[in-house]
């Protein structure tokens, strides 16, 4: 029979108002809702069973880690009950063991860093709780050997990477042994494989501990491998099921802004090419998706493309942006705890090019980039940035007139009293006059979407989204030449993801030199016209998306992946050769695709039968 751990009864919660609302522990959470009135949650009803792994979706803002923190009794219901193994979270003798028995991990691993040890760290949950030595101590071990902290035990937190420090944040609360994990956004500053080892790992501890799972994720392949699939909008519950049943529904997800698994889409307009629908559910794995699509069609030869690219010369290659050249770069040094994060480190940016930069956590990439403004000093080699020599700038700020860095949370960076003054600090103390700045600031709001009626509001009143638009609009209206961009879409849901790159794109074809630091390979493959890949402080590959993810045993040796696109693509290699496997992005792998099939005779028929039940009903199908 079925066991519920977690009963959600018709649940509403409204902040009171903006002023009111709690500072945020999650990206996902910076949502606005109007003071009138909208519920955050609204009627929301849901059963979660013991030792189950529900993923949940929805856009920022839809109301995920409202009802996250209700759960935990972090906010108490406006309306309905919420019970957590028989006990409700608004009873006060209950609530404490609510919290212990729910261990909440937030997107943000610097809410939850509190120790000046990565070993006492972990171990301040399980000693509050009063686990004994050597229960303690074995507890904190273990927590750091799963997530492949053990090396750092006595290191501070502060020499952490993000992704790392959201591995501490995991590890601290794996080591209280809670029933129920709850993770807003855990895993979204974690490069792939590490991502893959904590959902790894959670499984693990579902199976093995019958831990229940409530997985908060805009990551599609983390979800579907979740046992049920919770979609959230605007507060409400809009559809449930399992992986296969949501994720089968690929317009109306996209519809509201989310996504489906690469595989699943690319099958899923293959198939709407040929006007062939496919069964439920028979999508939802690559391997499925796979299968689905050997059983429809049949792979025909084509002969090779003739043409041939063109390639630069080197008189033709312009003088680099950005030249970078025997750089190292070691934290501590001289002392016994020092850890080199960059080791001869060379690359060049040219004018007007799409840059990009990927490693695993703790590869180097941040402190690479915070070489390019000034951040960091030189310790070693040479930075130069148009026609300034880092070694000998005296006025770092006549440098970032011409370079601006948005940093991981570029919210962060968000402090004026109004969206106009924050977006118009910068070009002020630039030294830009008021007719300048006015300018600046309405080409800038202009370029990445902000409304004019949010110019006199407090940039804290903005959804995360919009707030990354307000300083991406803040870097703009400083009229750089080259914008360096550290996970700036990290938290963000798919459609506000593709909107945040997409302006991006538009200044790189304005002539803006762009360099971005991403753990999403689908987005750099898609994007750059170049990739750096990083390897413990080391350059392990330099060149173009193509010549980058043609090196699989360099690429998983850097601890990446592939591209999901190429990917899913490679396993139809075997019975089509000649298909050409670096499409980055869904439409250019369907047209791919498109070129090498053919339906066979039973789906053929398949597609006849489904027109003319198209027909007698007089309608359309999905």
């Amino acid at each position: 029979m079925p066991d519920t751990f977690i009963d959600i009864q018709d649940v509403c919660f409204a902040y009171p108002d903006s002023s009111d609302t709690p500072a945020p522990a999650s990206q996902s959470e910076q949502s606005f809702y109007d003071a009138e009135s909208a519920n955050a949650v609204d009627h929301v009803s849901l059963k979660i069973e013991r030792g189950e792994h529900l993923a949940v979706l929805g856009r920022n803002g839809s109301g995920k880690s409202t009802l996250a923190r209700l759960i935990n009794g972090l906010e108490i219901p406006t309306a309905g009950s919420i019970w957590v193994d028989g006990k409700s979270t608004v009873s006060e003798a209950d609530i404490w063991d609510i919290r212990r028995s729910c261990g909440m991990i937030f997107q943000n691993p610097d809410n939850q860093i509190v120790a000046t040890t990565i070993e006492e760290d972990v171990a301040f949950g399980p000693e509050n709780l009063g686990i004994p030595q050597p229960q303690l101590g074995v507890a904190v071990s273990q927590a750091l050997a799963y997530v492949g902290l053990s090396d750092y035990a006595r290191s501070a937190p502060s020499e952490l990477s993000g992704g790392q420090k959201q591995k501490l944040a995991i590890a601290g609360i794996i080591a209280m042994q809670p029933a129920c994990l709850i993770m807003d956004e855990a895993t979204s500053m974690l490069d792939p494989l590490s991502r893959q080892a904590i959902i790894k790992l959670v499984r693990k501890l579902q199976q093995e501990r019958g831990l229940t799972i409530i997985n908060i994720t805009h990551d599609m392949n983390e979800a579907v491998q979740a046992d049920r699939v919770a979609v959230m909008q605007q507060g409400r519950l809009l559809m449930e099921g399992s992986p296969a049943q949501v994720f089968h529904q690929v317009e109306t997800l996209q519809h509201l802004g989310l996504d489906v698994p690469v595989h699943t889409a690319i099958s899923f307009y293959l198939g709407k090419h040929f006007k062939l629908s496919f069964p439920s559910g028979s999508l939802a794995t690559p391997e499925a998706a796979e299968e689905q699509l050997r059983q429809s069609f049949r792979f025909l030869e084509r002969p090779k493309d003739d043409g041939t690219a063109k390639t630069e010369t080197l008189a033709d290659q312009p003088r680099p942006q950005i030249k970078v050249e025997d750089v190292s770069y070691v934290y501590q040094a001289g002392l016994p705890n020092a850890k080199r994060a960059l080791e001869h480190i060379d690359f060049t940016v040219k004018p007007g090019e799409f840059f990009g930069i990927m490693g695993h956590s703790g590869s180097g990439k941040s402190t690479l980039i915070q070489h390019l403004n000034g951040l960091l000093r030189l310790q070693s080699g040479s930075v130069n940035i148009l026609d300034y020599d880092l070694r000998q700038v005296k006025d770092i700020r006549q440098l970032r007139r011409h370079i601006q860095l948005l940093f991981q949370y570029p919210e962060h960076q968000l402090f004026a009293e109004t969206v106009w003054d924050d977006i118009a600090f910068g070009p002020r103390r630039m030294g830009f006059s008021e007719t300048e700045i006015a300018e600046n600031v309405k080409a800038a709001v202009q370029v990445v979407g902000v409304e004019e009626s949010w110019l006199q509001r407090s940039p804290f009143e903005l959804s995360g989204g919009e707030k990354r638009r307000v300083a991406l609009a803040g870097i703009l209206a400083m009229k750089p030449e080259i914008l360096v961009l550290d996970e700036p879409a990290a938290g963000l849901d798919p459609a506000g993801r593709e909107e945040i790159l997409n302006y991006m794109r538009i200044l790189s074809e304005a002539g803006t030199t762009v360099v971005l630091v991403s753990h999403n390979m689908d987005d750099l493959a898609r994007l750059c016209d170049r990739i750096l890949v990083l390897d413990h402080g080391r350059r392990l590959l330099l060149g173009t998306p193509a010549e980058i993810f043609s090196r699989q045993d360099l690429i998983e040796q850097g601890k990446l992946t592939l591209p999901a696109s190429k990917a899913f693509l490679r396993r139809f290699q075997s019975a089509c050769p000649q298909l050409n496997t670096d499409c980055f992005s869904v439409d250019a792998a369907v047209s791919e695709l498109a070129r090498f099939v053919q339906l066979k005779p039973a789906a053929r028929e398949e597609v006849r039968q489904q027109q003319a039940q198209k027909d007698r009903r007089g309608g359309t199908t999905l």
